[in-house]
Order: C-alpha cells, then sequence, then structure tokens
C-alpha cells in the first residue's frame, strides 16, 4: 500500500504517554492474554465494551470521562502516521458519500493509547482490540494490536491494518445515520442469542462500508498494491467467530457468534468493495448473510 505523502488527519489524540492511558495491572499486558481476551467476547456472546469494563473495573460511562483532547503523534512515529493517512482518507470518502445523501459528515476521533484508555464508554483495554465508542464518537487503537494481529492471528500487513481502522469509522458511521441507536434499543429487549444474532448484521454491515471506503479510496489514490486486497480478506477470515472459536476451542458455538463467520465476514467486505455502493450494505434487512 503506497500511502507515503497524502494528507495526514489532525483528529488523532494521542494519549499513549498520558495518564489517560494506563497499563492493566501495573505493567504491560502479554501477547498471550491480548489474544485470549479478545475471544472472551466472542466466547460468551458479551459485548465487547461491557468485557472492556470487566477486564479492567471500569465503572459507567456516566463517571467515566476523558479529561480533554491529547495531542497529536510525534512527527517520525511511522505507525502513528500511517494511521492518520488512513484516517485522512476515510474523513475524505465519507464526506464526499454522504453529501451525496446530502448529510454532513461528522469525522471521529481516532486515540493511540497503550493498555487500558478512559473512555465516555467505560474503561477501555487493548486486551479487546480497537473499539469505537459512539458515546464520545471515538476510536480507540493501541498500536500493538497491529503486532497480534501479524503474529498471533496470522493477518498482518499494512492494509490489513487499514481494514481494521475502516471498520471501526463504518461503525461511526453507524451511528451517525442512527442505525446503532435504533439496533441497541431492539437488542437490549432479546434473549442473549437473538440479541447476539442482531450483533452479528451490525458488525457484517461495518464490514461492507470498510469494502465500500476501500472501493472509492482506491478509486481517488491508486494507492493499493498487488496482494493488498487479498491482506484484508486474510484479515477478515481470521478474525471470523468461527475461526477464532475453532482455533481456541476446538468447537464452534453459532449461537455465541457476535461478528459473524470468517466467510460472511469477506463476503461483505467484498460487496462492499465491488459495488461502492452504500444501499448495498443493508445487512439488517438481509435474509442471506
Amino acid at each position: 500500500m503506497k500511502w507515503e505523502g497524502y494528507r495526514q488527519s489532525s483528529n488523532v489524540e494521542d494519549r499513549r504517554d498520558s495518564g489517560s492511558g494506563f497499563g492493566l495491572g501495573g505493567g504491560r499486558i502479554s501477547v498471550g492474554v491480548i489474544v485470549i481476551a479478545l475471544i472472551g467476547g466472542l466466547l460468551f456472546g458479551i459485548d465487547p465494551l461491557t468485557m472492556l469494563s470487566v477486564i479492567t473495573g471500569g465503572g459507567s460511562s456516566s463517571l467515566v470521562q476523558e479529561q480533554g483532547p491529547a495531542p497529536p503523534a510525534p512527527p517520525g512515529d511511522m505507525q502513528a502516521a500511517f494511521v492518520s493517512t488512513v484516517l485522512a482518507d476515510t474523513e475524505d470518502v465519507w464526506t464526499s458519500l454522504l453529501r451525496q445523501e446530502n448529510k454532513v459528515y461528522e469525522p471521529p476521533k481516532l486515540v493511540l493509547f497503550r493498555g487500558a484508555a478512559l473512555t465516555a464508554c467505560g474503561q477501555g483495554s487493548a486486551a479487546m482490540g480497537p473499539f469505537y465508542c459512539p458515546e464520545d464518537q471515538r476510536i480507540y487503537i493501541d498500536l500493538n494490536f497491529f503486532d497480534t494481529m501479524a503474529n498471533q492471528l496470522g493477518a498482518g500487513g499494512d492494509f490489513a491494518q487499514a481494514y481494521v481502522i475502516s471498520h471501526e469509522v463504518g461503525h461511526h458511521i453507524q451511528n451517525l445515520l442512527g442505525i446503532s441507536e435504533r439496533v441497541n434499543a431492539i437488542r437490549a429487549r432479546l434473549p442473549r442469542s437473538q440479541a447476539n444474532s442482531l450483533s452479528v448484521r451490525v458488525e457484517l454491515q461495518a464490514d461492507c462500508l470498510a469494502g465500500v471506503w476501500a472501493y472509492h479510496s482506491q478509486r481517488s489514490k491508486g494507492w493499493l498494491e498487488e496482494g493488498d486486497i487479498e491482506e484484508a480478506m486474510n484479515a477478515a477470515t481470521q478474525i471470523g467467530d468461527d475461526t477464532l472459536q475453532r482455533r481456541t476451542r476446538g468447537t464452534i458455538v453459532p449461537e455465541s457468534f457476535t461478528h459473524g463467520t470468517s466467510a460472511q465476514r469477506t463476503r461483505w467486505f467484498t460487496r462492499g468493495l465491488h459495488t461502492g455502493n452504500m444501499a448495498d450494505c443493508n445487512t439488517l434487512g438481509s435474509e442471506k448473510l
């Protein structure tokens, strides 16, 4: 992915060395613990932010607030520069697409942290991977997760990382369009298995929206290289619920799925990538996932 030299977003906040981010248990989290915690929410069908709060001993969102914006990442930090560049491109693409729908795109902030971070949704942990908090409209990423993707999940590559970022931006789009609020209201009235099934549809829609971004990003910049699309497809495959469960427990429990199978995740990302049309991402109304 030929990403260097493009605009970097000003919406990146660096809390890696501030009081807003801190290590759990007074030290760094081992890679093994990160992987185990990453799949914990999948195995038990628990909302990721709920699991984050349990892991870190966090309180309710009304009690946990950030203390203001953090500074941008320092010059020369290549990982941060990459994240900032991808985020900037999502801003360009979604500003244009929502303008066509007579809507104004309000870009999210992206927070870099280490170990754990205070969010408006509770205490967030690197153990669950990147996540989006709708309450403060921020995406939270511990960049060490990308090492975990490459070394533990077999999903390395810069475009695999871009897929992860654009997936979280997809959740921001859902929040702006009111989809998240409507779905959460329905989920609250459903038994766990049905609530999980609805969560799968939300996650697959975010995958499809990530594909929509990739379609328009490539058309405007042409920055993808041979093998980049395969990196994203592999990442979607490696973090499918069935693949994670089979890797860790040897069996799969479909009723506990919260993000979708590997085949479903790649299918919906591919749909968005091939058409570039938001209307094709209606996973909530689709009979077949």
